[in-house]
């Protein structure tokens, strides 16, 4: 029978559905599914970045569809307004939820109803998947639908929910675009039952958790950071410098509050600052564009401020923006190999944020 009278027979129909199977595409079909996604689907193939998992639908060894599952959007409004994450918490938790970057039936497979089931067949796996693959569970998929070209009917049909449109600005290589394009209607999915609580609720459970805690910057984070690092004395020789004191100090504080820990971290992250981030740190602009601190340049001045300066200054920028923390934690530890002046070791008491895990203060 020809598949294009597939749809005027049920009991065949049904009997096709019935036998199709989704799975991960191996390491060696990889080719032939971009091959085919270049080919047939109107915005071609993209190439693996971060965790990512592609599927393919078959029926009898034949493909008969194929998807692909990546990193969620780094912001999205409605998304965010649907879970109701603030700044603060959706960074930290990005990686809970995957993005339905791409799917296609393949010609010659458009029948009722078969988009749907690859769809569900999909889902079912999908959590387990990426568990196995990358460590950690997920609870949420996103998807973005071209109004212009589609309705998002299998959507719909396989009980996502319309959550509102993008604003239209798209990812590029320094952030994202400067003028507002074409719309999108987004979608999603819960893939857990409690998946909207599990991802706003301020401490995350421990079985959900994918790293250490992170806190991502606002550009007014970047911008007040390096002033309340001015009135600090410059340890420095005054000849050589190519970087103010409070630049640095507010990148490197700035790296640590987003979760870098060491040198090499801090330093790393500094270089993959736009050139707007880098701007709003006051970076040196030189030929043309804004330069960061080298990583020896970074460790010279942590290992030569005053402490206790640098204590103060922390302590202000704390005493600013602690208010967004709902709830403190005080925890008690005994230093190792901190003798004071009587030969007893040190107690320290710290004052911890729940949510941004900012140590607000210290005391001996």
């Amino acid at each position: 029978m020809d598949k294009k009278d597939l749809n005027n027979n049920s009991e065949v129909k049904s009997l096709i559905l019935n036998k199709v199977i989704v799975r991960p595409v191996k390491k060696e079909e990889e080719d032939k599914y971009k091959a085919l996604m270049d080919g047939h689907h109107y915005l071609g193939a993209i190439p693996k970045i971060g965790e990512t998992i592609w599927y393919v639908g078959t029926m009898k060894q034949e493909w008969i569809s194929l998807l692909g599952f990546s990193a969620s959007a780094l912001r999205s409004n409605a998304r965010n307004k649907w879970i109701g994450w603030s700044y603060r918490y959706h960074f930290d938790r990005l990686k809970l939820i995957v993005n339905n970057s791409r799917f296609l039936i393949l010609p010659g497979w458009h029948i009722k109803n078969l988009a749907s089931r690859v769809m569900s067949l999909c889902l079912k796996r999908i959590v387990n998947d990426w568990l196995i693959m990358f460590g950690h569970k997920i609870v949420l998929a996103e998807t973005f639908v071209d109004p212009g070209r589609f309705d998002g009917t299998i959507y719909k049909a396989s009980n996502w929910h319309y959550i509102g449109d993008t604003k239209g600005y798209s990812r590029t290589k320094n952030g994202y675009s400067e003028e507002s394009g074409d719309k999108k209607m987004m979608f999603v999915r819960p893939l857990h039952k409690d998946a909207k609580r599990i991802l706003s609720q301020p401490i995350l459970n421990d079985s959900f958790k994918t790293g250490g805690g992170k806190m991502k910057l606002k550009a007014e984070h970047m911008t007040s950071l390096p002033d309340f690092f001015k009135t600090i004395p410059d340890p420095r020789r005054a000849q050589g410098r190519r970087h103010s004191l409070s630049t640095v100090l507010a990148i490197a504080s700035g790296a640590i509050l987003c979760g870098m820990c060491g040198y090499k971290a801090i330093s790393d992250w500094a270089n993959n600052l736009s050139q707007k981030a880098r701007a709003r740190f006051s970076c040196r602009y030189e030929n043309g564009k804004y330069i960061v601190p080298s990583e020896t340049i970074i460790r010279l001045v942590l290992v030569s401020v005053d402490p206790v300066s640098l204590d103060k200054a922390l302590q202000h920028w704390n005493e600013v923006y602690g208010k967004e923390d709902e709830s403190l934690a005080i925890d008690g530890k005994v230093m190792r190999n901190a003798i004071d002046k009587g030969g007893k070791q040190a107690h320290i008491m710290s004052v911890v944020g729940h949510e941004s895990k900012n140590c607000y203060t210290q005391k001996k």
